[in-house]
Parts: C-alpha cells; sequence; structure tokens
C-alpha cells in the first residue's frame, strides 16, 4: 500500500489550492517597522548619493544625510530592544560562523549554504558600520571644521558604503536565483509562502506610521526652515553683485 508523506501531502494541496484560486498560505517573517526602516535607509542613500555633486540640491544631501544619522540611531534602539529577528545578537551569531567555516574551508569540509548566509550577514554589518563615518564625515565637511582631506575622507565611505549596497543588492539577486524564490519579498510584504505560524507575532504596524511621519515631518521642516544652499546662495549673491560693483567704481 502506498503512503504518502506529510510534505508531499502539503505540496499536492498547495498546487490544487492554487489551481482552484486558494490564496497561497503565507508566514510572517519580516515586521512593519524594520521594513520601514529598511526602506528609509535605503531611499536616504540613494538620495544623498546622487545629490552628493549637486550645488542645486546641496540642501536634499545635507538633509538626507541628517536623516541617515537619525535611521542609524533607531536601528541601534532596534537591534537592542527589537524583536529577536532584529536584535544585533542574532547578527553576531551568524557572523559567529565564520570561525567555524574558514576551519571547515581549511579542512575542505566548508558549507555552501553556510557560505551564502554569512555573505549576507557581512554585507548587512558592513552596511551597518558604513553609516557612522559617512554621516560623521559629511557633517564635519558640511560645518567646515577641518580642510579639504575631510571631504576626501567623506567621498571615501561614501563609495564604500555604495559598493556594500551593490555587494549586498547582488546577494540577494544570486542566491534567489539559486534558491529559486525571491529573497526580496519579505522585505516588501514582510510575509514568505509557507504552511505554520508566524515567525515574527507581532507586526509593529504603529512604530512603522511613527517612524515614517518622523522622518517626513523632519524633512518638511528642513524645507520651511530655509535649505543650506538658499543662505549660501544668497551669501554668494551677495558678495558676486557687490564685487561688480566694487569693481564698476575701480573702472570709473
Amino acid at each position: 500500500m502506498c503512503t504518502r508523506s506529510p510534505s508531499m501531502t502539503s505540496n499536492i494541496s498547495s498546487v490544487a489550492d492554487a489551481r482552484h484560486g486558494v490564496p497561497t498560505p503565507t508566514r510572517r517573517t519580516v515586521d512593519a517597522f524594520t521594513r520601514t526602516l529598511h526602506a528609509l535607509l535605503a531611499l536616504s542613500f540613494v538620495g544623498a548619493y546622487v545629490t552628493a555633486e549637486s550645488e542645486i540640491f546641496r540642501w536634499v544631501h545635507v538633509s538626507l544625510g541628517y536623516t541617515l544619522g537619525g535611521l542609524l540611531l533607531a536601528r541601534v534602539v532596534w537591534g537592542v530592544l527589537g524583536p529577536r529577528h532584529a536584535r544585533f545578537s542574532a547578527l553576531w551569531g551568524k557572523l559567529r560562523g565564520l570561525v567555524n567555516w574558514f576551519q571547515g574551508l581549511r579542512a575542505g569540509q566548508a558549507s555552501w549554504s553556510q557560505a551564502q548566509n554569512l555573505y549576507m550577514a557581512v554585507s548587512v554589518a558592513l552596511l551597518l558600520l558604513v553609516i557612522a563615518p559617512v554621516v560623521v564625515s559629511g557633517y564635519v565637511t558640511y560645518q567646515e571644521w577641518t580642510g579639504d582631506w575631510m571631504e576626501e575622507v567623506h567621498e571615501f565611505f561614501g563609495n564604500f558604503m555604495l559598493m556594500a549596497v551593490l555587494a549586498h543588492i547582488v546577494g540577494v539577486l544570486v542566491l534567489s536565483l539559486l534558491r529559486r524564490r525571491n529573497l526580496a519579498t519579505p522585505m516588501f510584504t514582510g510575509r514568505v509562502p509557507g504552511v505554520g505560524p508566524d515567525l515574527v507575532k507581532r507586526n509593529h504596524a504603529v512604530l512603522a506610521a511613527v517612524l515614517l511621519t518622523a522622518v517626513l515631518s523632519f524633512w518638511v521642516w528642513q524645507w520651511q526652515s530655509g535649505s543650506p544652499l538658499q543662505t549660501s546662495g544668497g551669501a554668494v549673491g551677495s558678495h558676486s553683485v557687490s564685487g561688480k560693483a566694487q569693481s564698476e567704481e575701480d573702472d570709473d
């Protein structure tokens, strides 16, 4: 007599449900606050990097730099007090596997599956670590507390963060192809296909709304209080006009 395993039965049921238009069951793996924080960090960095060389949008670059600093503080608090999957202890637990993996590599017994997880963990750690020097060097440069060398330091860390972002994205794309499932989906929907209880019990939607409101309010406040470019532009313009008038007087 032929018997079916539970996994085979589950797969057959999923196929049957899909054919009859029944929604595929999913489980929550990422809460709303973590997803919102992730999206705001990504958008702020991209915006700041794109406007880095533009004098017209200098106020945008500066505002997004401040936003990155604030979001980093929020991520630190979340990494200490947040749910288990978002805590730094979970990330550190993955990074500690580097030692065992390298030992296995020397012995010719390195795990490819573990290498994939370690790669993603290292890319996330690098991204979090580089935000602070990017923001601090940018602030020091903007305040003109040092010479031009700090601007070069800021540019270096900005480019380093770009490389870390690209490495992270490439890792997600490659692993999605290897594992035949979209690994980026949880950061958009918070859920993955599967039967069973949610791995993340609380969605923290209220905290996500508070974070988004705080960031948007800061951007509006920055706009209304006057952009750095308007102030510096006005100063530059006044110097240009006075210089032109002085030149005309000298010619007379």
